[in-house]
């Protein structure tokens, strides 16, 4: 049996959180929510993370356009998809949304613009 301690990030009230795991079966207690329990067995067992940065822009006086994943992705390939964004230059105009890179670094995840770029 293994007990972790986390900190729930679903909302503001940060639920100090106690999961058990033994086995395939996980109990979470000090959660006020659903939401809490949720993320907690998310946590422990698929641990996943939205990243965000920025990626160089040509074409506006804007040197680079921040992005994010659509969705979040696992953690263990947040450095690859760094690898990728790093990378990447767009040309402007670019539009919240628009996708700057899709299947980013084969997570089944799209990278986005999150700011109109001129």
């Amino acid at each position: 049996m293994e007990k972790r301690e986390l900190t729930c990030i679903c909302c503001p009230m940060g639920c100090q959180l106690s999961v058990t795991i033994n086995g395939e079966d996980i109990s979470v207690t000090g959660n006020t929510c659903p939401r809490g329990a949720e993320y907690a067995k998310k946590e422990v067992t698929n641990p996943r993370r939205t990243v965000t940065s920025s990626v160089k822009v040509t074409g506006s006086k804007a040197v680079r356009v921040p992005v994010k994943t659509k969705t979040d992705i696992p953690k263990g390939d947040i450095f690859k998809c760094m690898d990728v964004i790093r990378g990447i230059t767009v040309k402007a105009p670019v539009k919240i949304g628009d996708i700057v890179c899709e299947n980013i670094a084969g997570t089944g995840v799209d990278l986005v613009a999150t700011k109109d770029i001129y």
